[in-house]
């Protein structure tokens, strides 16, 4: 009955032996001591994050990253064990409650360090400290070793990690490779000097999804895998060095609401953007652009599955609603279930994503909270 209730409208279905299957995967291809630190923000990109978390602690993750406080703090509400890494800003008001929940921080910059550093803790705040080699988003310039160096002298700071960020790690541009092999050698030679200054930089890692895929040789202590974790790439037509068999976690699905029958002449959805040249079979689907569904996909080529055939949206894509060319489908009717992200080519999320502009780092995160989220059956 619970499950019933969940698939009244529109759902997100999870496949978690396609999720188990993808971390072999990337534990395949990366160095036999080198730890995955499972990036689950953005809840898991989607994917829910509890549901995700639990099943990677399952099967032995116990590293997990994430952006916010507050992504942190409900994995140990929901007993999830091991490192949690905030990967973003936590206000000084509720560095506390990193303490309270056994969090790390990440230390965006000097000043901000500092600014801890003359807090009264009642202990040590556990940190992984963001080297800048060239991102320019956050992080210490790894050029300023003064200032880093006082970082890890900081008596406030237990640090057990050092990281950086490749900013275009996904390209084969030549230019883009040169400047990524810079960042590289920058982040290496500031861990170097730090320590043969006699400083720990503890855990170090720089390989995000396609660090992994294309500089996979690194000798880091963990990778953090992100969108590849859950079966996709970002774009349609990435070319890694290293091309893993993935296996997507996500479907989308929805169900026909409503099905009828129009003549030639007559529109569809809001100001009459589509317009019939023919008499037409369509059907509204109960699912729109706040659970996350694009609307530029409105009157594009885009596709969805229904009876494993394919019907194209026609219309305005709608706040809670679509509608579908369903003239080729016999036998359709109100209830039926229509896949709008899948695992078949015209659907899976790569292609959803290049239709509307974006990759599926977006498309997937923000797919509505309203939208439960369920383990396949």
């Amino acid at each position: 009955m619970k499950n019933d209730l969940k698939r009244n409208r529109a759902w997100i279905e999870i496949n978690l032996k396609h999720l188990e299957h993808n971390i072999h995967e990337i534990q395949r291809i990366i160095p036999k001591n080198t730890k995955i630190m499972a990036v689950v923000k953005a809840n898991a990109y989607g994917h829910g994050l509890t549901k995700i978390a639990k099943k990677l602690n399952q099967i032995g993750i116990q590293d997990f990253a994430v952006a916010t406080l507050e992504e942190a703090i409900t994995l140990r509400k929901h007993d999830i064990a091991g490192n949690i890494l905030i990967l973003g800003y936590t206000d000084l008001s509720n560095i506390h409650k990193l303490l309270d929940y056994d969090l790390i921080q990440t230390i965006l910059d000097y000043d901000y360090a500092q600014k801890i550093n003359q807090m009264d803790l009642k202990e040590k705040l556990k940190v992984h400290v963001k080297i800048n080699t060239g991102m320019n988003r956050i992080g210490e310039n790894y050029q300023d070793i003064d200032h880093l160096i006082e970082i890890y002298q900081m008596k406030n700071l237990q640090i057990l990690g050092t990281y950086s960020h490749m900013s275009a790690s996904d390209s084969k541009s030549k230019e883009d490779i040169s400047f990524t092999y810079k960042q590289i050698d920058y982040f290496f030679q500031t861990i170097h000097k730090l320590k043969t200054l006699g400083l720990d930089p503890g855990k170090i890692h720089i390989q995000a999804s396609y660090g992994i895929l294309n500089y996979p040789n690194l000798s880091c202590d963990y990778v953090r895998p992100g969108i590849i974790m859950y079966g996709v790439y970002s774009n349609t037509d990435d070319k890694t060095n290293i091309q893993l068999h993935l296996k997507p976690v996500l479907s989308l699905k929805a169900k026909i609401s409503s099905v009828r029958k129009i003549q030639k002449g007559e529109s569809v959805s809001y100001n009459r953007t589509f317009v019939a040249k023919q008499k037409m079979k369509i059907a509204s689907v109960s699912i729109g652009y706040a659970d996350g569904y694009p609307r530029n996909l409105s009157n594009q080529i885009t596709k969805v599955l229904v009876h494993k055939k394919y019907a194209k949206i026609i219309g305005r894509i709608c706040m809670d609603q679509l509608v579908l060319d369903v003239s080729n489908i016999d036998h359709i009717a109100a209830g039926d279930i229509v896949t709008l992200i899948g695992e078949k080519s015209m659907i899976r999320a790569e292609k959803i994503a290049y239709d509307s502009n974006t990759i599926t780092n977006e498309l997937l995160s923000r797919l509505g909270n309203r939208l439960p989220i369920i383990s396949k059956r």
